[in-house]
């Protein structure tokens, strides 16, 4: 090989390795052993990753250890920039006080047939503080081996410098009340002071908590002063999609919405869901949380948390044939709509079906079957779930602030819409 030849391959390894370390900083679990990370601020039904710089909420971050056998893990904090690349500060900068922490708050499961320890810490705490706004990236390991991280958490700290205002319409360039929405929205940085405002500002959008199909390097389609205007933007055409399926296995006793049976086979409990079809000729509303999930045990005498036991949920999806040109995937935040083999299902030809088993604490949960195209990074519920204009959508939008003279990208707006 030349001398040019090698430089180039050196190059395209240094950009995959980069792309390769931004699309792994999301939030999942790398151990096996490791189940129901889940992270929201005190008292919400349904968890959020985001805090407000300097206000008196907290955030808490829990898991389970599927055993009796108590293990000792850490946590240590990572500002990212608004791509979640590392941010080339220090971590004085970003943290007061230590850098990393034990998690000694942990308790075990209580009469459940799955053994597992629960364990749990809180962000900001009394060591551990943040000190500017930003993505951080929380990674949690076992101490006697701090280098191999068992999962990570994203965590969104910001600080409200600029007013958000936003719209969901169905009158889009690809069609009218359709298959589609049309995401609009209008900044004031008057606070900002902007001098170069596609230098300075980056915007990012998610749809139902998904990073696959999240949107960036949005440019404002209108400037009057300190208003920026971001409409029509072909971008920012998202698929309705279809209203998130819905299951309850918060009892071992009684099958709840969506279950067809619960069993006990093999010293655990097994539950069967109903059975869905492909793509639904028409739209039927029904209420679910966008992909979300809570912990849940009816029968349980003080705490879900540690009483709520484990179930092999088995996910059945009726098909005739299988998909040639792409891969099924079973999705939702249970398994943090990560793209990959943890969420693909299979395809049984004697029962023309495909499947798909995941092992979920009790608790009622949203799940949507998605579709991969070969060689493309982007899932698409059309194929799936069918796509309407009517669907009730989540819509996050994260704007990022980074002056001239500035080292990191401040969180200086967020704010979550429902189009419904």
């Amino acid at each position: 090989m030349s001398l040019n030849g090698l430089r180039y391959s050196i190059l395209v390894a240094c950009v995959l390795q980069a792309v390769f370390v931004c699309g792994q900083n999301q939030t999942q679990i790398f151990d096996s052993e490791i189940k129901t990370l889940r992270i929201g601020r005190d008292a919400e039904k349904y968890g959020s990753a985001t805090i407000q710089l300097g206000s008196d909420d907290v955030l808490k971050i829990s898991f389970d250890q599927m055993s009796h056998l108590s293990k000792n893990y850490g946590y240590t904090l990572v500002h990212c920039k608004a791509d979640w690349t590392e941010s080339e500060i220090s971590t004085n900068e970003y943290i007061d006080g230590f850098t990393s922490a034990w998690i000694s708050d942990y308790q075990r499961s209580v009469n459940t047939t799955t053994l597992y320890t629960n364990y749990s810490f809180s962000l900001p705490n009394n060591d551990m503080k943040f000190k500017i706004s930003g993505n951080y990236l929380v990674k949690i390991y076992e101490t006697d081996n701090s280098h191999k991280t068992v999962a990570q958490v994203r965590i969104w700290v910001y600080e409200p410098k600029v007013l958000l205002n936003a719209t969901v319409r169905y009158n889009t360039d690809i069609e009218l009340n359709g298959r589609y929405q049309q995401l609009d929205f209008e900044l004031n940085t008057s606070a900002l002071k902007l001098q170069n405002t596609d230098e300075e500002l980056k915007v990012v959008v998610r749809q139902n908590n998904r990073s696959d199909n999240e949107v960036t390097g949005l440019k404002p389609t209108y400037i009057n002063g300190s208003t920026l205007k971001y409409t029509n933007n072909p971008k920012l055409i998202f698929e309705g999609g279809n209203e998130f399926h819905v299951f309850d296995i918060s009892s071992v006793y009684n099958a709840g919405r969506g279950v067809e049976s619960v069993k006990y086979i093999d010293n655990k409990y097994s539950a069967f869901l109903l059975g869905d079809k492909l793509k639904p000729v028409t739209y039927e509303h029904s209420f679910d949380a966008n992909g979300k999930f809570v912990i849940n045990n009816q029968e349980a005498f003080s705490d879900s948390n540690l009483e709520a036991d484990y179930m092999d949920v088995y996910f059945e999806l009726n098909a005739p044939e299988p998909f040639l040109d792409g891969k099924v995937l079973c999705q939702g935040d249970f398994n943090y709509n990560i793209i990959g083999r943890d969420a693909q299902m299979i395809y049984d030809f004697s029962a023309r079906k495909y499947i798909y088993k995941a092992k979920l604490k009790q608790g009622g949960y949203n799940y949507q079957y998605r579709f991969l195209k070969t060689n493309e990074q982007v899932a698409k519920v059309e194929k799936t779930e069918g796509s309407f204009w009517q669907t009730g959508n989540e819509y996050a939008i994260f704007v990022y602030y980074k002056s001239l003279s500035d080292r990191y990208d401040r969180l200086v707006a967020y704010n979550v819409f429902n189009n419904i």
